[in-house]
């Protein structure tokens, strides 16, 4: 019964914070929406805050099996990892990861570069490099350092897409970009 009422809450706060925004987002019209209680949400989530962490969570889930899903056709390992990145950059053209994760997201929970989900995003990409440095594609640079510069612009490239007037446009600036930086770990023939 737990489940079904925080799933019950999660999907009606998605549904208004992809469309309201999170400001605009009311307590009472969630919970109505839900058919349950500003108790429930409270038990559930603490506040809407937490409410909101919910919402990321189970979107960035969802993001990074997607970004992951798109590093298997790959024909290396490499491409398969830029393909991977890119899905992610890609997903800030989609509203509703515009609005919740890239531009509510951190206005409300802060830098989300501190989020657990990107602490795990990091760990994975960490083990990724690691992994081209070992088989020769990557130069031998720290891999944990190589991580964090790629997820952060992978990342940054994300929000600059989302908060642009005209996002089709940033979005292939931004990856012809991201392609280059990243080609710079290549190891040179």
């Amino acid at each position: 019964m737990m489940q079904v009422t925080r799933a019950k809450l999660i999907a009606a706060a998605r549904q208004a914070f992809a469309t309201r925004g999170y400001a605009a987002a009311s307590m009472d019209d969630l919970t109505a929406q839900a058919g349950l209680t500003r108790g429930a949400l409270y038990h559930h989530f603490g506040d809407k805050k937490g409410l909101l962490q919910a919402v990321i969570a189970q979107i960035d889930a969802e993001m990074l099996a997607r970004a992951h899903a798109a590093r298997l056709p790959a024909k290396t390992p490499w491409l398969g990892f830029l393909n991977e990145c890119v899905a992610y950059i890609e997903m800030a053209l989609e509203p509703e990861i515009q609005r919740i994760v890239l531009l509510d997201g951190p206005a409300v929970l802060g830098d989300p570069s501190q989020w657990p989900s990107q602490t795990a995003c990091l760990r994975a990409t960490t083990q990724t490099i690691q992994a081209l440095i070992d088989d020769g594609t990557v130069k031998p640079v720290d891999a944990e350092a190589a991580a964090r510069l790629i997820n952060g612009a992978a990342l940054n490239a994300a929000l600059w897409i989302a908060a642009a007037d005209d996002p089709h446009a940033v979005f292939a600036k931004a990856v012809a970009a991201f392609r280059h930086l990243a080609a710079g770990l290549l190891r040179q023939a």
